[in-house]
C-alpha cells in the first residue's frame, strides 16, 4: 500500500477484483501483449493507492511501469492527462511520458480500468535538506508552468477542474470555519495579510496540482522526472507555487513541514526562470502561512506543523 494501512491482499481482491498476485501478472501480461505487443519477463512490485495501482515490470525493452485506475468517472480526465504529459515530454520537460500502444493510444480503457504504460525513470525522491535540489525543483516548476500556460488543446483541458474562487474568497471561507488547533497569533496575522492583499483577480492556467517530494525524482542536483499529473487543474500559478513550497518535503507517510529557508530557496529557483508579477509576489507570504495553517492536524501534531506556523508568525511580525 502506498500510504494506506489496509491489508494489500484484501485490497487487491476487494478493490481490484484479483484473487492473487498471479492473477494480476497474468492480466498485465495479456493486456500489454495485446495492446503494446510487449512481453512481461517478470513482475517486480505491485503498489496500490485508493483506486489506483502500479506494477513495476521487466520487459525485453527494459524496466517499465504499468499504471491503472478503476475510477470510472476519471477515465476521460486520465486520457487528457496522458496527452498533456506526452506533449510536455515533446517540449523537453522531465516527465514520465506514456508509451503509446501499437495503435497510438496513450491511455487504454479495458476490462473496466483505464491503463497506461511508462518507462521506468531512475532517480531518488527529492531531498528537501539539499538546497541545490530544492532550487532545481523550483526551476522545474517554473518551466512546467511556462509550458503548461501555452498548452495548445484548450478545449480538452475543460474536463479538468477549475478553481473558480478567488484567493481572497478561499482564505476567507477557510477562516470562517473552526480551527481549534490554529494559533490565535497566526490567524491574526493571516487576517491582517488578507486585508492588505491585492484585490485584482489573478489569471489562471493549467498547473501540476501536486508538486512535492513524493512526485519529484532527482538524479544528483537534476530533476529526472516530475510524476503523477492526476491532480492537474486550472488555478493561479502563485497558489501552486506557495502550496508546493509548504508541502515540498512531504512523501507518502511523512507529512512534515519544511523551513522558511527551504521556501525561499524554492522561490528563488522558480524566479530564476519566471519572475512573479507584483500582484503575485504580494500574495506569497499570505499563501505560505495559510497553507501551513491548513496542515495543522486536529489531533496530535507529531511532525510539528504548529511549530512551523509559529515560526512563520514570528518572522512576519519581526519583518
Amino acid at each position: 500500500m502506498l500510504w494506506e494501512q489496509d491489508d494489500p491482499a484484501t485490497a487487491l481482491s476487494e478493490r481490484f477484483g484479483f484473487a492473487d498476485v498471479t492473477a494480476v501478472v497474468d492480466w498485465v501480461s495479456m493486456t500489454l501483449q495485446h495492446y503494446w505487443q510487449i512481453e512481461v519477463v517478470c513482475c517486480e512490485r505491485i503498489v496500490m493507492s485508493f483506486k489506483n495501482a502500479l506494477v513495476w515490470i521487466q520487459t525485453p525493452h527494459g524496466r517499465m511501469l504499468v499504471k491503472w485506475s478503476i475510477m470510472t468517472p476519471w477515465f476521460p480526465r486520465l486520457a487528457v492527462l496522458a496527452d498533456i504529459t506526452a506533449w510536455l515530454d515533446r517540449c523537453g520537460l522531465p516527465v514520465s511520458a506514456p508509451v503509446p500502444t501499437t495503435e497510438g493510444q496513450r491511455q487504454v480503457e479495458v476490462d473496466g480500468v483505464s491503463i497506461s504504460l511508462q518507462r521506468h525513470v531512475d532517480g531518488e525522491l527529492l531531498e528537501f535538506t539539499d538546497v541545490r535540489q530544492v532550487s532545481a525543483a523550483g526551476v522545474t516548476l517554473a518551466r512546467l508552468h511556462d509550458a503548461l500556460s501555452s498548452y495548445p488543446d484548450a478545449e480538452r483541458v475543460a474536463v479538468l477542474e477549475q478553481q473558480s474562487e478567488t484567493l481572497a474568497a478561499r482564505i476567507t471561507g477557510w477562516l470562517a470555519t473552526e480551527h481549534p488547533r490554529a494559533p490565535a497569533a497566526a490567524l491574526e496575522v493571516l487576517r491582517r495579510q488578507l486585508a492588505a492583499a491585492p484585490a485584482a483577480a489573478l489569471p489562471t492556467q493549467l498547473v501540476h496540482g501536486d508538486f512535492r517530494a513524493a512526485n519529484i525524482l532527482m538524479t544528483g542536483e537534476d530533476v529526472a522526472a516530475v510524476l503523477d499529473f492526476e491532480e492537474a487543474r486550472l488555478d493561479h500559478r502563485i497558489a501552486e507555487l506557495a502550496r508546493s513550497a509548504v508541502l515540498l518535503g512531504t512523501r507518502y507517510h511523512d507529512w512534515g513541514p519544511v523551513t522558511p529557508a527551504v521556501h525561499a530557496a524554492f522561490l528563488d529557483g522558480y524566479q530564476s526562470v519566471c519572475r512573479l508579477t507584483a500582484a503575485e509576489a504580494a500574495w506569497w507570504d499570505t499563501l505560505v502561512l495559510w497553507f501551513s495553517l491548513a496542515m495543522i492536524p486536529a489531533g496530535d501534531d507529531p511532525t510539528g506543523w504548529g511549530a512551523a506556523v509559529d515560526l512563520l508568525t514570528r518572522q512576519s511580525r519581526s519583518g
